[in-house]
């Protein structure tokens, strides 16, 4: 009669082994993996904030600014005030370590303003995206908005020519 058979302790051992080391192996390519992942979940987010932003510019009638603060690893949403009588706390989100954000200056600032606008440009290093609430983009609103990490990987979002939103761009936006 023959025994079922079984692992021999030594042969777990040797497959434990060959499995640490296969991890061992495998954990840089799969940090880097990650490392742009955060990149990517950034710019997503970001994104997702301006599109909530526009539709809530709209659909409540009031302007609603996405401020960027690169200093401080930043970024936030708020209805004006003085434009409706709730007050709304504003959505704070602070950027990944790994990834740094930045803006480009937009291309022309009002001179004079209407009531929607109320343009102030950008104050300091904090840019300030305005949607206006007949859906548009404002003037004094920064073009493209840059995100990177040290690695060197870039991700761009920039309005598009319609000033009706942002879209994501893998290479450096042609003004």
């Amino acid at each position: 009669m023959q025994a079922a058979g079984a692992f021999t302790l030594v042969e777990l051992m040797l497959l434990m082994a060959l499995m640490v080391i296969m991890v061992a192996l495998v954990m840089p390519s799969m940090a880097a993996f990650f490392r742009g992942r955060n990149l990517d979940n950034e710019a997503m987010q970001f994104l997702s904030l301006t599109r909530y932003g526009q539709s809530r510019a709209i659909s409540e009638g009031i302007p609603v600014e996405l401020w960027i603060n690169p200093k401080a690893g930043s970024y936030g949403l708020s209805a004006l005030s003085g434009y409706s009588e709730t007050q709304t706390n504003p959505m704070i989100y602070n950027v990944d370590s790994t990834v740094k954000i930045g803006f480009s200056a937009p291309t022309s600032v009002l001179v004079r303003s209407n009531y929607w606008t109320q343009a102030q440009g950008q104050m300091g290093t904090v840019a300030r995206i305005r949607f206006q609430p007949d859906g548009f983009i404002s003037d004094t609103s920064p073009q493209t908005i840059n995100l990177r990490q040290d690695s060197g990987r870039q991700i761009w979002i920039a309005e598009t020519p319609t000033h009706l939103r942002y879209d994501i761009q893998n290479s450096q936006p042609s003004r």
